[in-house]
C-alpha cells in the first residue's frame, strides 16, 4: 500500500506526444546536468529518468519513497520511455531511496527553479508588460525530522500569474529572512529580474533589500508598518487624498480620475441644494393622510441648529 494516491496526472503533464515538444524533453534536459556521482558499473536507470519520474510522482501525489516507486510502477512503458526510463521495469523503492538520498539538494533546486522560469507569464499594466514575482518566507508544515526539533522555515519567490515556485531557500530561523531574501534575489539570473515587479511583506522593507532589486533591473512594492516608525510617519503625512485613481480599462488605456474628498465642501452662506425626488416619490408619503394615534405627541419642525431653540 502507498502512502498517497498513485496518479498518472503528473506524467503526462509533462509527457504530452502531441505539444510537440514536449515538456517532458525540457525536463529532461535540465535534469541532465546533476552529476551522477553514483559508480558506472551496476547503472541500471539514468539518473535524469529517475529524477523526473520522482518529480512528477510528487506532482501526482506522491509523498514517500515507497509512494514515488509505485507511481513509476504504474506508468505505462510509453509513458516512462518518455521521461528517460529504457527498461521495462520501473526503479524499485531502494533504488529510489539511495540515488535520491545521495544527492544535493541545493543543486536540484536549483534546477528546478531554473526549469520553472520557463512557465512564467507577463502581467499587463499601466507600466507595460511585466513580470510579477511575491518573496515570502513559510514554515514547512509536517515537516519535523525528530521530536522537538524546530520545522525547516523557507524563503520562496512565487510567481504572480502562474503560481510556480522560481526559488527557495531555507534559513536556520525567522531571524535570518532579511539577508535569506537578498541570497535569493542574487541567486537569479539578472536577465530574469529585468523589468520585474518584486513584492514582500512588511519584515523586508530594508533598504539593502531595496537596493538589491533595484541593482537587478527590477523594481519593489513594499509594506511599510510601524516597524520603520520615520518611513511610516513620513508616508501617513502624504496628502494622499490629492493623488488621483488610476484605473485600467479593458481597451488598455488608464482612466484618471481625481479622488474623492472625504468631506464637501461648500463656499460659505451658501445654502445646501434640496434633495431631488425621484418620479415614484412626487406624491405625498403614505404616513401623511395617517391620523395621529392617541398617545403620539406633536413634535417640533427640525431645525438647522444643533441645539434646539429656546
Amino acid at each position: 500500500m502507498t502512502s498517497s494516491p498513485v496518479s498518472a496526472v503528473g506524467a503526462r503533464a509533462f509527457a504530452d506526444p502531441g505539444r510537440g515538444p514536449t515538456r517532458g524533453a525540457a525536463l529532461l534536459e535540465v535534469l541532465a546536468r546533476v552529476a551522477d556521482l553514483r559508480a558506472r558499473r551496476g547503472r541500471r536507470h539514468p539518473l535524469a529518468g529517475m529524477l523526473a519520474v520522482a518529480v512528477c510522482a510528487v506532482l501526482g501525489g506522491a509523498r514517500s519513497f515507497a509512494a514515488i516507486a509505485q507511481w513509476a510502477a504504474d506508468l505505462d512503458v510509453a509513458d516512462r520511455t518518455r521521461l528517460g526510463l529504457t527498461r521495462s521495469a520501473a526503479p524499485d523503492e531502494a533504488t529510489f531511496r539511495r540515488v535520491l538520498a545521495g544527492l544535493d539538494a541545493a543543486v536540484v533546486d536549483g534546477l528546478l527553479g531554473a526549469f520553472m522560469w520557463t512557465a512564467t507569464q507577463v502581467v499587463a499594466g499601466p507600466a507595460g508588460v511585466r513580470r510579477v514575482i511575491a518573496i515570502d518566507g513559510k514554515t514547512v508544515r509536517g515537516a519535523r525530522t525528530a521530536e522537538r526539533a524546530p520545522a525547516p522555515h523557507l524563503i520562496a519567490a512565487l510567481d504572480h500569474a502562474t503560481g510556480a515556485v522560481l526559488g527557495q531557500l531555507a534559513v536556520a530561523a525567522r531571524s535570518n529572512e532579511i539577508p535569506a531574501v537578498r541570497t535569493l534575489l542574487a541567486s537569479f539570473d539578472p536577465a530574469a529580474l529585468r523589468g520585474s515587479v518584486i513584492t514582500v511583506d512588511a519584515m523586508h522593507t530594508q533598504t539593502d533589500t531595496a537596493m538589491a532589486i533595484i541593482g537587478a533591473g527590477a523594481d519593489y512594492v513594499f509594506t511599510v508598518k510601524a516597524n520603520q516608525p520615520t518611513l511610516h510617519a513620513k508616508l501617513k503625512a502624504l496628502p494622499w487624498h490629492d493623488v488621483p485613481a488610476r484605473t485600467s480599462t479593458q481597451t488598455g488605456t488608464d482612466d484618471v480620475r481625481p479622488a474623492r474628498s472625504r468631506r464637501s465642501r461648500r463656499p460659505p452662506g451658501s445654502a445646501s441644494p434640496a434633495p431631488s425626488r425621484s418620479p415614484r416619490s412626487a406624491g405625498p408619503s403614505p404616513a401623511a393622510g395617517r391620523r395621529p394615534s392617541r398617545s403620539s405627541t406633536s413634535s417640533p419642525p427640525p431645525t438647522t441648529s444643533r441645539h434646539p431653540q429656546q
